[in-house]
């Protein structure tokens, strides 16, 4: 009994079950107050950047990439209602913030700069969002690529990974270094890594922040041209700012032509408002259509259902409900960047269908159409061939006791009663 129970145990005292459970509820928490942070930096920056009067939201410089301040720091009241002032890079100053924020001006500048040249080329600034957008994943395509083989392999091995734990718990009587350890050999054994697909993520959700930056502070400034040079060279000369009318500069108007089709992509583009609770929705169709398609991004990799798996289920839901919160930043966060958000998911999507087919797209409620049962990917994902290492030859996988051999282990330490009795006689009451 103490063989089965230990089997049955991820540590003393806990069932596996309820440590997934655990681990999935902390994922949960940790993901929504990064969302809040998110949420409170937008709504930060947004309402320090808008002005008290009615116009246009015209914000002087992204966090950092302004020169450094004078003596006195204006109060966030003050700065709302400041005049208007050129971008320009920032210098490094004594204090933290300016130290920062010319560190990294040189990736605002360089994102800044190739999107006002393809502006520049194509006169339409939502082109030229996309075609940047496009060249950012080709250079990060193969980053990428290995990013959903590595989840796939993960999905396919995670059957095995299941029994291989129980194995190893009861082998090891929850030794978790040793458990840790054993399960590092079996990944390398299968040539999978758990790590291979976080860095393709961190710098797809750090691209976000710049881009940010560039879509609101950059294209609705009156005066970008410090941005165009570099070490004293203009490198965008068909682009003159400020633009001036009769000889008078309007700083209330952006340099860079930001409306396209009746929208600003510079501001958020909201259609109406619903008061909540807490907050007022803005509804935005472009961030709408960026939480549909991150939904279809995300159903494609999601893993299959498995029957008493909590950790595969609290995977699945959290990535269904996790791409629309993009709608809740609808009404926060310029319109540019969902027209971002929107070029990288379907670039995701394609790449994904590419590699995954239709993965686990179908059946979408209840709709489980032909075409995609017993589709075959263009680059199908297969598992490397396991590497023996130790056991005399074995690998770790070979070495785990299968249930029939677990139960005959067990059954072997069982000290069989040789003192059956027949009556009850004698048994002191």
């Amino acid at each position: 009994m103490a063989t089965i129970r230990s089997a049955d145990m991820d540590f003393p005292g806990r069932k596996p079950q309820t440590l997934t459970r655990s681990r999935a509820r902390w994922a949960i928490v940790g993901l929504f107050l990064a969302l809040a942070a998110m949420a409170v930096l937008a709504v930060g920056t947004a309402s320090a950047s808008a002005p008290t009067g009615s116009g246009p939201v015209i914000s002087a410089a992204p966090a950092g990439v302004m020169d450094a301040a004078p003596s006195a720091s204006p109060s966030p009241r003050a700065s709302a209602t400041a005049e208007p002032q050129p971008l320009t890079p920032a210098a490094p100053g004594a204090d933290p913030a300016s130290l920062i924020g010319a560190a990294f001006t040189p990736i605002f500048q360089g994102l800044f700069l190739l999107l006002i040249e393809l502006y520049s080329l194509t006169g339409n600034i939502v082109v030229a969002i996309v075609l940047m957008t496009l060249l950012i994943r080709l250079v990060m395509v193969r980053l990428s690529a290995k990013q959903i083989v590595s989840q796939k392999r993960m999905q396919m091995l995670a059957p095995e990974l299941r029994d291989l734990t129980k194995e190893l718990n009861r082998r090891y009587k929850g030794d978790r270094v040793a458990i840790q350890k054993a399960t590092q050999e079996f990944y390398k054994e299968r040539g999978v890594s758990p790590t291979a697909g976080c860095l393709p993520t961190v710098l797809q959700m750090g691209m976000l922040f710049p881009m940010y930056w560039v879509i609101r502070d950059g294209l609705t400034n009156f005066d970008p041209s410090a941005m165009f040079r570099v070490f004293g060279i203009n490198l965008v000369p068909s682009i003159h700012c400020p633009v001036a009318v009769n000889g008078v500069v309007d700083k209330a108007v952006p340099c860079i032509n930001t409306v396209v089709f009746g929208i600003n992509v510079g501001q958020p583009q909201v259609l109406f408002n619903v008061p909540l609770v807490v907050f007022t929705l803005g509804v935005s169709v472009l961030a709408v259509s960026a939480g549909i398609l991150q939904f279809f991004q995300s159903r494609m990799l999601m893993p299959p259902a498995a029957e008493n798996d909590a950790q595969a289920s609290s995977q699945r839901t959290m990535m269904v409900i996790f791409p629309f919160f993009s709608v809740i930043y609808g009404g926060w966060l310029p319109a540019g960047l969902f027209v971002y958000w929107i070029t990288t998911s379907l670039f995701s999507i394609a790449q994904q269908f590419l590699i995954v087919g239709w993965g686990s797209m179908f059946p979408l409620f209840g709709w489980n159409p032909g075409f995609a049962r017993n589709h075959t990917p263009r680059f199908p994902v297969t598992m490397p061939d396991p590497v023996t290492s130790g056991n005399a030859g074995k690998s770790l996988a070979a070495t785990r006791l299968q249930p029939e051999e677990r139960w005959a282990a067990a059954a072997s330490t069982v000290r069989p009663n040789t003192h059956k009795r027949t009556s009850r006689r004698g048994r002191r009451r």
